[in-house]
């Protein structure tokens, strides 16, 4: 059986391929460590757990170029724990997650970034749910499902997506093929 940390890496080298991700490219994270080891969503957090995926995600996505943003929890109103360089023109939140307020995850996450900074909210280019803790929002507008071989880390279901531009023009327009 695979690790954690192998699962994780799995699921974020497929889904960055199959979402053409490239380097400057943006992935947002949601994860329920609960869910992982089997509970409940926020019954159990798990900072252990939690630092087998973060490292997973750090390390395939800095390899890759590509920046990370990690989901809080709600009692953080599902704030974004981020590198500032890929936020420049956001507005910082004054918190640092903790794992019963912001989630273990996003905890080990901003221990990790060389410059952490927490945003309300952002537009991903392509995202990973880790046991059910809706991402959508934080995705660009026009999201496309991704189905993942690689769809279970632990016991959480992961659910997957990508997104494209959104299209305009109506009948006659004609579209660049390579951004469907």
């Amino acid at each position: 059986m695979m690790s954690i940390y192998e699962q994780t890496r799995a699921a974020v080298a497929e889904l960055c391929e199959k979402a053409g991700l490239k380097a400057g490219s943006l992935i947002v994270v949601g994860c329920s460590t609960s869910e992982v080891v089997g509970a409940k969503i926020g019954t159990a957090s798990d900072p252990q757990t939690a630092a087998h995926i973060a490292r997973a995600l750090y390390d395939h996505t800095r390899e890759k170029g590509i920046f990370l943003a990690v989901q809080c929890c709600e009692h953080l109103n599902r704030a974004i724990i981020t590198e500032r360089r890929a936020v420049p023109f956001a507005e910082p939140v004054n918190v640092v997650p903790q794992p019963k307020a912001g989630g273990s995850l996003a905890t080990q996450i901003y221990g990790m970034l060389e410059d952490p900074v927490a945003v309300e909210e952002i537009r991903a280019d392509a995202g990973l749910d880790i046991g059910f803790t809706m991402i959508g929002m934080h995705l660009k507008k026009v999201a496309v499902p991704l189905r993942l071989e690689n769809n279970k880390i632990g016991e959480a279901l992961v659910l997957a997506a990508r997104t494209r531009p959104k299209f305009i023009g109506g009948e006659r327009a004609a579209y660049d093929q390579t951004k469907l």
